[in-house]
């Protein structure tokens, strides 16, 4: 059997006897970490569908294609379902047609949007069905639509990392559906394994959500590198920029950490900054977009001002 270290993706063959049936601790020799190694679920006889690599996309500078977009950070807390969410109602109000997956266990994404029991990408991967658009729902919100998480997409890590070409089996069910949406937008947990180097390898750009504190840095810097990894081995398509949230013009520490990263990642960096909002706690209670909650909150226009900067950036058209 093969296995894949969570840390640095490296690959290793071993013996499927060494391995408990119920997991076992292995330590990587390349980077020393050390991880749960599981044996790998039984082949289908027939799988639905074949993860061989295509040939590698060639990069572009160009725009998006594709337009799907992964909301990462290796660090937790800073905003990541926050950003998904009002990023994605934001192009919805500029009239594009948007679908939000929720591929992270904890279904924060789904809960804000206001549905519980739902079938998710696990039920995906467990259908006689490959067409993704079996599993979308449509939300109350106009041009909006949602692939739920549900508890049982904790099974994916375990029944797939480490088989062969698992960094693709996104990719290839999003080709069913993604000529009928203008943008896709990925919620991603804060773990490096099956979910994060999925949405990685499908993705055109990576918005990496980071708060003006010292411990999110050293996430954006982790994060980068692993997008670099992805970039070399998946993805050669792959763009990344930065966006600072939760931003306090009020604070000098926020403002000194601000300048450096704006310094530090001049090129990668959005012009636009989301700011402290106690709207965005409000409306997350309420389990509504922030800019439906108060049109004129400050956090609500910023990412409206973040939707257009992609779309302007990367050669959409702005409808207003």
């Amino acid at each position: 059997m093969i296995i894949m270290c969570e840390n640095c993706i490296k690959k290793f063959k071993i013996d499927d006897k060494l391995i408990k049936e119920n997991g076992s601790k292995v330590r990587c020799s390349d980077c020393g970490h050390v991880f749960t190694a599981y044996r790998p679920a039984p082949a289908p006889k027939e799988p639905p569908i074949k993860y061989n690599p295509k040939p590698p996309i060639p990069s572009s500078t160009n725009g998006l294609t594709g337009n799907i977009i992964s909301i990462s950070n290796q660090k937790g807390g800073v905003a990541k379902t926050t950003t998904c969410l009002n990023l994605g109602i934001s192009l919805a109000l500029l009239n594009k047609r948007v679908l939000l997956i929720d591929f992270d266990v904890q279904s924060n994404l789904t809960i804000s949007l206001g549905y519980r029991n739902t079938n998710s990408f696990y039920e995906v991967m467990n259908s006689d069905s490959a067409n993704l658009a079996n599993f979308i729902i449509k939300t109350k919100y106009n041009n909006l639509s949602l692939l739920p998480s549900n508890k049982n997409m904790v099974l994916l890590n375990k029944k797939y990392f480490g088989i062969q070409n698992f960094e693709f089996i996104l990719r290839d069910r999003l080709a069913f559906i993604k000529d009928q949406f203008d943008y896709i937008v990925i919620d991603t947990p804060p773990s490096i394994g099956f979910f994060s180097i999925n949405t990685l390898t499908s993705a055109n750009l990576v918005i990496i959500p980071c708060e003006c504190e010292y411990l999110s840095t050293h996430g954006v810097d982790y994060t980068l590198k692993f997008i670099n990894l992805v970039k070399e081995k998946t993805n050669p398509r792959i763009d990344s920029k930065i966006l600072i949230t939760r931003y306090d013009d009020t604070n000098t520490v926020a403002q000194l950490i601000a300048a450096k990263l704006k310094r530090m990642y001049k090129e990668q960096t959005f012009g636009t900054v989301i700011e402290l909002d106690d709207k965005i706690k409000e409306s997350s209670i309420m389990r509504m977009p922030v800019i439906y909650y108060d049109k004129q909150s400050r956090s609500g226009l910023k990412y409206m001002r973040l939707a257009k900067e992609i779309l302007e950036s990367y050669g959409g058209e702005v409808s207003l």
